[in-house]
């Protein structure tokens, strides 16, 4: 699934790409990832440009000149491509909106959405999402704060949304991995100090991952050598079995109230 690096990834490239250009034409082929009718979709948005792209933990918001919004998420398997009939990927879409000369191929919407809203019903949606650790504002003692009187896996509270927005499977085995901590440990057992590692952590982890482009490995746009550089960059998440790369041990992986996490038993603990 997209997570806060892939989609502000998906951000800036959209913004490099589509900001002003008219939308020429519009087509729906699966009703069901949007919400409302095909005919108003396209009616809507025919003619419209955007005016700015926003990201929102894994949300993209297409702000329109008209003020309405785009609210797009890709759960899981979703995946953006910009470009012609002829060089995307050969693979179903479920809405296609032209920008100028080329084409925003939104990809395996089959569980994601994109919806034509308000500014007002846009803001509802996103309210309940927590602050995001990239977030300036963020302090280490807010972070600290946020964390008195959680209980639970540490890999449960990372990949809440109300808590934290942006964080995924991908990034909370990341994020555990760099602090040293287990996914397992109990948020309410661990030390302020290790909490405070686990916020320098995010700090590195994340700033890394937006670098590198994100762990999909999927082209944005023919020529786009940056996005999925860092799938090979990851230190845990979808290595079991393979070796750590800090300390030589093997990496496992667990089910976690229900999600998989990836960690290395050897240097990672509880404290």
């Amino acid at each position: 699934m997209p997570e806060l690096p892939e989609m502000e990834n998906y951000r800036r490239l959209l913004s490099e790409n589509i900001i002003n250009e008219p939308i020429t034409k519009v087509v729906v082929n699966r009703e069901k990832s949007v919400n409302v009718s095909a005919d108003q979709f396209i009616r809507e948005l025919v003619g419209l440009r955007a005016i700015f792209v926003e990201r929102r933990g894994k949300f993209i918001v297409f702000h329109m000149n008209n003020g309405r919004r785009l609210l797009l998420h890709l759960m899981l398997g979703g995946m953006l491509y910009y470009g012609t009939e002829e060089d995307r990927p050969s693979r179903s879409t479920q809405v296609e909106i032209t920008f100028g000369q080329k084409t925003l191929y939104f990809i395996g919407l089959r569980l994601g959405y994109l919806h034509l809203l308000t500014a007002k019903e846009t803001n509802e949606i996103l309210k309940p999402l927590g602050p995001e650790l990239l977030d300036r504002r963020l302090s280490k003692e807010r972070f600290i704060n946020l964390l008195k009187g959680r209980r639970g896996a540490l890999k449960s509270l990372l990949v809440n949304q109300h808590v934290f927005a942006g964080i995924g499977n991908c990034y909370a085995d990341e994020i555990a991995f760099e602090a040293g901590l287990l996914p397992s440990v109990k948020v309410q057992d661990l030390s302020e100090e290790a909490v405070g590692r686990l916020y320098d952590a995010a700090l590195k982890v994340l700033p890394e991952a937006l670098e590198h482009g994100g762990y999909m490995e999927a082209p944005f746009m023919e020529g786009d050598t940056l996005t999925g550089g860092f799938d090979d960059e990851c230190k845990v998440y979808d290595r079991e079995g393979e070796s750590c790369y800090r300390c030589g041990g093997v990496v496992n992986r667990e089910e976690i109230t229900g999600r998989k996490a990836f960690f290395c038993p050897s240097c990672q603990h509880e404290q």
